[in-house]
């Protein structure tokens, strides 16, 4: 349902940051990074203590991809698909109730439950097969089957049971988990007592606070790229506190066959992949999660809904989309967006 493009990390001249930012700038810079969910992740961050976390953060990176990753044979999320068990650990069951709710706010642009078109389409775990309109409109029936969470009182075991209409449908939470992952890791550097910091998972970003020097943290938006293998350039730059940011793009990851290529963003109420004229869509939120499922609900809704659907929806402040007209890159900011865009 949802590909990223990457976010570009760079810095600033001292010129242009100072005055933009006061913060507390005790402590020297970590870095750290590595492989999780099948990209990878930097963490930096700036603590007086001096902490090397890094044992830390991907022993959380481990645990949350036992809970909700599909490429985990064994994790929560695939025993779950498989009807092997119902009990949900406490990360599936978040990650559900917020893609439930994202659904009902987006009115289905959002849906975690295409698992099976996403595999058949071949951008999930599983083999793609060979579809046709009748065979979509199969999967499509399992995927609209309702979904539930059923709390109940043993909250050692998790507390939730998965209920599902039809055993069929799978659950994906590819369009949410990695920003949620963010969220989790900027938890726990902030019970570390860490409020300075920057942490990127496959693009997904987080920034707290601000560098070495009161520097602001700078975060690129790709420009889109003509294929997968193209190397990122940057489009517009953004001066990143306190909030998260999220671009989700069709450019990167795709397949062709003959002639016509596949985006990886599948519209569920169709249950194909989309094609319109919209490229990226860059979100900024207070939490990474939900920037990354609204950035991928913008996707499938294409450029005009999606600007409709902010237009309807005034708490929605910061929005980029790049799309192509007549073969030129063009983009529409919010205004809100368009004075961090200024303010750089």
């Amino acid at each position: 349902m949802k590909t990223h493009s990457f976010a570009i990390l760079f810095f600033c001249s001292a010129a242009l940051s100072a005055g933009i930012f006061s913060c507390n700038r005790s402590g020297g810079t970590i870095k750290i990074g590595g492989k999780a969910q099948g990209t990878f992740y930097t963490v930096i961050y700036r603590d007086k203590e001096n902490r090397n976390l890094q044992q830390e953060v991907d022993s959380l990176l481990r645990a949350f991809d036992l809970s909700a990753s599909l490429w985990v044979e064994n994790s929560t999320l695939n025993r779950l698909n498989r009807g092997d068990d119902s009990l949900m650990d406490n990360i599936t069951a978040d990650l559900l109730e917020k893609s439930l709710a994202i659904n009902r706010y987006t009115s289905g642009a959002f849906d975690c439950r295409v698992g099976k078109l996403v595999n058949a389409w071949g951008f999930g775990a599983k083999t793609r097969t060979t579809l046709d309109t009748a065979a979509v409109d199969s999967l499509l029936r399992i995927c609209y089957a309702a979904v539930a969470i059923h709390r109940h009182d043993d909250v050692s075991a998790g507390g939730a049971v998965l209920w599902r209409e039809d055993k069929r449908t799978e659950i994906d939470f590819n369009a949410i988990a990695q920003g949620f992952s963010v969220d989790l890791l900027a938890g726990f550097l902030q019970s570390k007592g860490i409020k300075n910091y920057l942490i990127d998972v496959g693009g997904e970003i987080i920034a707290k606070g601000c560098k070495e020097g009161g520097q602001p943290w700078i975060v690129g938006i790709e420009k889109p790229a003509a294929d997968s293998t193209s190397i990122p350039q940057v489009m517009e730059s953004v001066a990143l506190r306190d909030a998260a940011l999220v671009t989700s793009g069709n450019y990167r990851k795709y397949y062709e066959k003959d002639g016509t290529r596949y985006s990886h963003t599948i519209d569920p109420s169709t249950g194909f992949p989309v094609n319109h004229t919209l490229l990226s869509a860059t979100v900024v939120d207070t939490t990474a999660w939900k920037a990354d499922a609204l950035a991928t609900a913008f996707m499938v809704m294409g450029l005009d809904s999606a600007k409709h659907f902010i237009d309807r929806h005034p708490e929605i402040k910061h929005a980029f989309f790049i799309y192509d007209e007549k073969g030129q890159y063009k983009t529409y900011a919010t205004p809100e967006m368009q004075r961090l865009i200024d303010g750089f």
